[in-house]
């Protein structure tokens, strides 16, 4: 994996995340990134991708994305289409992960309960995912 932030293809971060033992779905079964209803990993930030292989390393959790840089989300510097955001599905692991590691930081504009790490990355629980911004 790259050291610096670079953008990688959507088959190195499905294969990134295949060797560290997460998965990753669509609801579309497709890749395509111009399309809302596939899950698109091309021109994820690798920093994103050590990010969310690093929470299923720590948390010991399955890990399973559903959401990258695929169209449909809200757009701006550090938001899914950048790279830095990454969902992943709820299940009782990560939930307890997230929420016992990681202090309170508020609740977003959608009523989403948000918490941050220490080094600033920001975990927005929404209905049936997380959405992960790492930055």
């Amino acid at each position: 994996m790259p050291r610096h932030a670079v953008r990688v293809s959507h088959a190195f971060a499905t294969d990134q995340l295949a060797l560290a033992g997460l998965t990753w779905k669509s609801s579309g079964h497709c890749a395509d990134r111009h399309n809302s209803v596939c899950t698109s990993m091309q021109a994820i930030r690798s920093e994103t991708l050590v990010g969310v292989i690093d929470l299923k390393r720590e948390s010991g959790c399955p890990v399973v994305v559903t959401g990258g840089t695929e169209a449909g989300h809200a757009p701006g510097a550090f938001s899914h289409a950048a790279g830095y955001k990454i969902d992943i599905r709820h299940n009782k692991c990560v939930d307890r992960h997230i929420t016992k590691k990681y202090p309170r930081a508020g609740v977003r504009s959608d009523g989403s309960a948000l918490y941050r790490s220490a080094s600033g990355d920001i975990f927005a629980s929404e209905s049936d995912h997380w959405d992960i911004l790492f930055r």
